[in-house]
């Protein structure tokens, strides 16, 4: 594929995004909105239809024996769903479960087409979910892995890690191989055929559920009706203020739901790169404290679904942004992107560039840094609702205190 073409269907791609929420104008937007509304309609029928068919027991789920907690959402990208997986599956793991994490590796390398379609013709077994780490070495990188699953493995030791699109498949794996007794699904929501004991649903409290629409039109995967189906809610990215109006929603559809509110709190910086002591890859460098950004000129980039949160953090910080690149989200940096970033980070003699945890697991370790280079970890915090979040874990943990709902 030409360098052209690639760069061409990027900014059509970007457009398409601003598109969906809401950030583009003039008359191109319109129209293109429109066309976007009339697939809408056919995708929200097949959405329909699908869980029509599985409530009908026309397609079944199919029971593994042990414990499944989802963890997901009914929106496209940005709720913040990987550090709520990581509490949570570490907090299990702290309770004695053996747990395994099972993602479909979303953007992340599979094998070629034709080693699938030589398989398929010649009825070879399907090869086993790809380990991402087997609780004590972290066997791929996020390439392989996905750019999630990598993070978690990375910062979960003690709890596997399997990539899979067939998470049937991926949880028996673990069950047989590893002896695991709790899975968690990681954006499992609309997967089906496992079903969970307990489902996490994740709704951004900054944009709950974008413009109302599903795809392609808007950022919603399935109704909001289907907010019934949570066992409990999290508002991810909370203010610690209230929103009435969000919560009635919520106890319109599922009035037994518990809600939980969390935050997304900055913990520190850590340095990136070889010559940072930590191998890179957004491994073990040195940590910096927060106040390191006070009155400090910084450059930051991102590929993540809502680069704003990002660089509202830096800001809060006390960093001064003196130049910033946006990427599309899981954006894989090229050599020249890098090298662009750094240029203008010098020609503006930045202090240093920040980037998101998520960003640093894709780029290469071995990537020069002429300008020193730290990425942002971020962890939950619950504000309120934190009996309900320990109650979750223990009636997990211990099943017969409480029966699972």
């Amino acid at each position: 594929m030409s360098s052209w073409f690639k760069k061409k269907f990027r900014n059509f791609e970007a457009f398409a995004i601003d598109v969906i929420f809401g950030r583009a104008e003039g008359t191109a937007a319109t129209l293109f909105a429109g066309f976007l509304q009339a697939l809408s309609f056919l995708f929200s029928g097949i959405v329909q239809l699908r869980y029509w068919l599985y409530r009908r027991r026309i397609f079944h789920d199919q029971p593994l024996g042990c414990l499944v907690v989802v963890v997901g959402n009914l929106t496209v990208g940005g709720t913040g769903k990987t550090p709520v997986v990581e509490k949570f599956a570490a907090a299990l793991r702290d309770r004695g479960r053996k747990v395994a994490i099972l993602s479909r590796g979303y953007k992340s390398k599979s094998p070629p087409f034709w080693r699938k379609w030589l398989n398929w013709i010649t009825h070879a077994a399907e090869p086993p979910p790809r380990i991402v780490s087997d609780g004590v070495r972290v066997l791929l990188d996020s390439e392989h892995a996905g750019d999630e699953p990598f993070m978690l493995a990375r910062n979960l030791p003690g709890v596997l890690v399997l990539v899979d699109k067939n998470r049937v498949k991926a949880g028996m794996y673990a069950i047989k191989k590893f002896g695991c007794d709790t899975l968690v699904l990681d954006d499992g929501f609309q997967y089906l055929p496992l079903k969970g004991r307990l489902n996490l649903l994740l709704v951004d409290k900054t944009n709950p559920f974008g413009n109302g629409h599903l795809l392609p039109r808007g950022i919603l995967r399935e109704p909001i009706k289907h907010l019934k189906r949570a066992s409990y809610v999290f508002l991810t990215k909370s203010n610690g203020q209230r929103d009435e109006e969000l919560e009635e929603l919520i106890r319109k559809h599922n009035p037994g739901a518990d809600i939980i509110e969390c935050a997304h709190r900055p913990q520190y910086l850590k340095r990136f790169g070889a010559d940072a002591g930590g191998g890179g890859g957004g491994g073990g460098g040195e940590k910096q404290p927060l106040d390191f950004l006070k009155g400090k000129r910084v450059g930051t980039f991102s590929g993540i679904a809502v680069p704003e949160s990002f660089e509202k953090f830096v800001r809060d910080l006390g960093g001064s942004i003196v130049c910033t690149r946006r990427f599309l989200d899981h954006y894989r940096f090229q050599k020249d992107d890098l090298d662009s970033i750094f240029k203008e980070a010098l020609e503006r003699k930045v202090e240093f560039i920040v980037t998101t945890e998520k960003d640093a697991v894709r780029i290469a370790p071995d990537t020069p840094c002429p300008v020193p280079l730290y990425y942002l970890r971020l962890e939950i915090e619950i504000l309120q609702g934190a009996a309900d979040f320990n109650e979750a874990v223990e009636r997990i943990c211990f099943p017969g205190v409480a029966a699972l709902p």
